[in-house]
């Protein structure tokens, strides 16, 4: 039986058209299960109703949480069979599902003629709630990106592909920390090949392909697209002929979009699934690319009345050819810092004037160590580079099967750097000879973590190692996705994020997990640890301060974007950078602003402190020195 089914819940139709609504909601004060105390109503479809509830197995704490509803109106036994097992099925799917974007499922069960979900509780607007409002470019373009991720997460699910099948503005929601959600999983399933289903999705956003139920995770590509078209034009394409996006060029009703989304949008709404992206990865990367290209440096508003940029005047500023994304390491009254100019620069840390600089042939973002003399750097040429300090004259260079962003450490006459060949390296000091290397499975963008005999470090698949000094595997970790900031220890303890949004806490010796901490977004910042606090920048914008004896938040500090780089903490205070320009200082116990200090671009590496100075780098291509204040 092939069956058309729309809407998740509802037969296809055009919103011209009138959709009987379920009208018997629970009463406010109704208890579900002897556990869910009814507080309000999210909203209502057909169906039945979305509530906002209280758990009440927490009777110290307010968990506040989503109760979905669905009503069964049917007397048909079968029909009434197979409605339960499509409730049944959301909510397994569901359970199988670890993601920021996706919220968590807590409980399932049917009472009478109504079956409930049980959902983590999201606050916020969905895109079909922001269509009328004005919101720049650059930010659309975030939310895009986030929802390739998502799908690109679904698409690669194990041991199942799951195809969402019903990407659209209403199912998008933007949450109280301006993350996406992906909301109403009731008709996503398992991919199992071209085979022929139900012709499911939403009239004007699903892909030709899908209306003869042959839908692959390329129409959920195809849907996103629509929904970008709707959210930019305002023009909704359920009331407009099938298929004819083409027909409605974006640039000409909304001038504001640059070509390059425009392009990227009508590629991912081509007819013929072959050309279109042909994966969620493919079209994030190139939505990443036009950000970059058009994001303007933010202008936040003024957080405090104390110091701000106007009065925390520069020591001396260092210019450079291109942008400095790294960090930068101090020895002997001369500071070292590489760039995307392709040069590692030598600067006299008082004055600001160059000592000397080297040319590779890739950028360097690798933070320069300096060991006997030497100066050792990666490079993303696929070399790690050893230079004499004085003279900048190179020693020797050592390859890699892939471009370097990790930074080097060393121990025992050996240098341990990871590389995108998937290996970790061990490298000889004197020599720059190869001693050996240990395959990860996938690149190492992490600076390894040097404990007593042990090595630590994660990959961009998300598994965190523990190897001896001589290259024998100890112990691995899986993290749900990938692990692009490095590790630091602390009391035999190591601590590490994940772009699935967590920060782990691991027994150093054992690779036990002792505890985890989610944050509103994913991390590829490197945890601090200062006394019983931690502290790790994250991708939703904040500073988070953690209590680790609790493990409960401490406080967060907001900036206005992503904080990518790591903290550093000194005489009570943090510093740390932003992608919004500033270089931030909070005190370390309330997490007040004490003072800040705008570049002209985004602060991507981690702030050094010495020779009572704060230099920090910037993609304005430029190196400050800024004065530690009293």
């Amino acid at each position: 039986m092939n069956e058309k089914r729309f809407s998740s819940s509802e037969e296809l139709s055009k919103p011209s058209k009138s959709i009987p609504i379920a009208t018997d909601q629970l009463k406010i004060g109704t208890t579900l299960a002897n556990r869910y105390y009814i507080e309000g109503i999210l909203g209502v479809g057909g169906m039945g109703a979305v509530y906002k509830a209280r758990d009440l197995h927490f009777p110290n704490v307010v968990k506040q949480v989503a109760v979905k509803e669905m009503i069964i109106q049917t007397r048909d036994p079968l029909i009434r069979a197979s409605i339960i097992r499509n409730f049944e099925r959301e909510a397994n799917l569901l359970a199988t599902l670890d993601h920021p974007a996706i919220p968590r499922i807590f409980d399932y069960f049917t009472a009478h003629d109504r079956s409930y979900l049980v959902l983590e509780l999201i606050h916020g607007k969905t895109l079909e709630d922001l269509i009328q409002q004005h919101i720049p470019i650059p930010q659309v373009i975030q939310w895009a990106i986030e929802i390739c991720d998502v799908l690109s997460y679904l698409h690669n699910h194990k041991p199942e592909p799951i195809i969402f099948r019903d990407m659209k503005p209403s199912n998008v929601m933007i949450n109280q920390y301006g993350r996406v959600m992906l909301i109403d999983f009731g008709i996503a399933k398992p991919f199992r090949g071209e085979q022929k289903g139900t012709m499911v999705g939403t009239e004007g956003y699903s892909p030709p392909e899908q209306y003869r139920g042959q839908a692959s995770h390329l129409a959920d590509i195809y849907a996103l697209g629509a929904t970008l078209h709707h959210f930019l034009t305002k023009r909704d394409p359920r009331l407009e002929a099938p298929f004819s996006f083409g027909e409605r060029p974006i640039c000409q009703i909304n001038p504001e979009v640059p070509p390059e989304l425009e392009a990227i949008i009508f590629k991912a709404l081509q007819y013929d699934p072959k050309d279109r992206f042909q994966s969620a990865k493919e079209m994030k990367t190139a939505l990443e690319a036009v950000l970059e290209k058009i994001a303007p440096p933010l202008s936040p508003p003024r957080l405090s009345t104390l110091p701000t940029s106007q009065e925390v005047k520069p020591i001396w500023v260092f210019s450079c050819q291109d942008e400095i994304r790294g960090s930068a390491a101090y020895r002997d009254g001369w500071l070292f810092f590489g760039s995307y100019d392709h040069r590692l620069y030598v600067v006299h840390a008082t004055k600001g004037e160059l000592i000397w600089n080297y040319q590779t042939d890739g950028p360097i973002v690798s933070r320069p160590l300096i060991e006997d003399g030497n100066v050792i750097f990666g490079c993303a040429d696929c070399r790690l580079y050893a230079l004499n300090q004085l003279s900048g004259k190179i020693l020797w260079s050592y390859y890699t099967g892939g471009a370097i962003y990790s930074s080097p450490v060393f121990s025992g006459g050996h240098l341990f750097i990871g590389s995108d060949d998937a290996h970790l390296h061990a490298v000889n000091l004197a020599s720059g000879n190869g001693v050996w290397k240990f395959d990860s499975g996938a690149p190492i963008r992490t600076t390894p973590c040097l404990y007593e005999d042990k090595l630590f470090f994660g990959n961009e698949y998300g598994d965190f190692l523990c190897i001896e000094f001589r290259g024998s595997l100890r112990w691995r970790f899986r993290a749900k996705r990938g692990i692009t900031g490095s590790a630091t220890i602390a009391d035999h303890t190591i601590y590490f994020g994940s772009l699935d949004g967590a920060v782990y806490a691991l027994d150093a010796k054992t690779g036990w997990q002792l505890w985890r901490f989610r944050l509103g977004k994913p991390t590829i910042s490197t945890p601090c640890v200062s006394g019983e606090y931690l502290l790790v920048g994250c991708v939703d914008g904040h500073m988070y301060c953690i209590d680790i004896p609790s493990v409960k938040e401490r406080w967060r500090f907001p900036t206005e974007h992503q904080v990518t780089g790591s903290a550093v903490v000194f005489e009570g205070r943090v510093y740390f950078g932003s992608v919004d320009g500033h270089l931030y200082c909070v005190d370390l116990q309330s997490g007040s602003l004490i003072w800040k200090f705008r570049t002209g671009g985004a602060i991507t590496g981690t702030p050094l402190i010495a020779n009572r100075c704060v230099f920090i780098g910037s993609t304005d291509r430029k190196m400050y020195a800024l004065p530690l204040l009293p």
